[in-house]
């Protein structure tokens, strides 16, 4: 009877511990429109929480709550293009910056902890970076590159930086004019699953089946991810190495969490490496983990999480 009970739960999108959010309200980021996503009592002591690259804050949902329980308020959002944020004309880097000041702008004034994993954590370390009067406390989860990538590619000069960025611009609106018209493939709830099982190889089907129910729409024709089709990264060149030579500039405590079991979506950095960067204030831990840590070993990540924040 318990099987048969889970089975018809998943059916209708429940997924055990996951517990969609509270409260959702719109934020206005210069004329686009941002989804948040709220856990927790809004009297709380608030945690601004970013997910990372073709996430959605709802990636959060067996995450978050226990954040919550922990006697935080969890504030997410989906990034621009993602989940139920409006689409955008363009998306780069800085864009996604302002979208994260202004949710937390429109949250609260006070200082903050803030949680990133994955693309999230790059934002909000270098929101710590620009703004660190308006932080207590950061966890980087899997969010730092390695400084491998060098050794694999000669880095760019800043004049090959600034030279390239002609040249990848116009690729960019070619690939939006492309784009500009082009609506995601279909598929069944199990097909949309599979799919995200091949870049998430770690994670449970069940939970993917459920990342479905809550990242896709339900269309005449079949599931969609909500993610915008014309989607596509910043107007670069980047090299996610170039982030280590400004760990040691960060002075809101931070603790690095760093997955050893490397995936498709993941970064390969290692502990022993980011120590060489990490400044007075900062700690890293590894973790015999895939790149969605928190979604492996939710409670475990709560704990290391809620410890750093006392």
């Amino acid at each position: 009877m318990k099987a048969i009970a889970a089975a018809e739960a998943l059916a209708h999108g429940a997924y055990p511990g996951a517990v969609p959010p509270e409260r959702r309200r719109l934020v206005d980021s210069f004329g686009l429109s941002i989804s948040v996503a709220e856990w927790g009592s809004e009297t709380a002591p608030v945690l601004l929480l970013a997910h990372g690259g073709s996430d959605f804050a709802r990636t959060f949902d067996g995450f978050a709550p226990l954040l919550a329980a922990g006697g935080w308020r969890v504030v997410s959002w989906d990034h621009r293009g993602h989940g139920d944020s409006e689409h955008a004309a363009l998306y780069n880097w800085p864009a996604d910056l302002r979208d994260a000041l202004a949710v937390l702008n429109s949250t609260t004034d006070e200082a903050v902890a803030l949680v990133g994993h994955s693309k999230g954590a790059g934002l909000l370390l270098d929101l710590c970076l620009l703004l660190p009067e308006r932080f207590s406390h950061f966890v980087n989860m899997d969010g730092l590159g390695s400084a491998r990538t060098r050794r694999r590619r000669p880095d760019l000069t800043q004049d090959d930086r600034v030279q390239g960025r002609s040249a990848i611009l116009v690729k960019w609106l070619d690939h939006r004019r492309q784009a500009a018209t082009g609506v995601r493939r279909p598929g069944t709830l199990e097909e949309l699953a599979a799919r995200r099982g091949k870049m998430n190889p770690r994670l449970p089907p069940d939970w993917l089946r459920y990342l479905v129910t809550a990242g896709a729409r339900r269309d005449p024709d079949g599931w969609r991810w909500k993610l915008d089709p014309g989607m596509r990264w910043g107007v670069g060149p980047f090299r996610p190495d170039w982030t280590l030579d400004r760990l040691n500039e960060v002075r809101v405590p931070m603790l690095a969490l760093v997955s050893t079991i490397e995936e498709p979506m993941g970064w390969g950095a290692s502990a022993e490496e980011l120590r060489t960067y990490l400044s007075g204030s900062s700690k890293v831990e590894e973790l015999e983990l895939g790149h969605f840590l928190h979604i492996e070993e939710p409670r475990a990540i709560t704990d290391l999480v809620l410890d750093h924040l006392s």
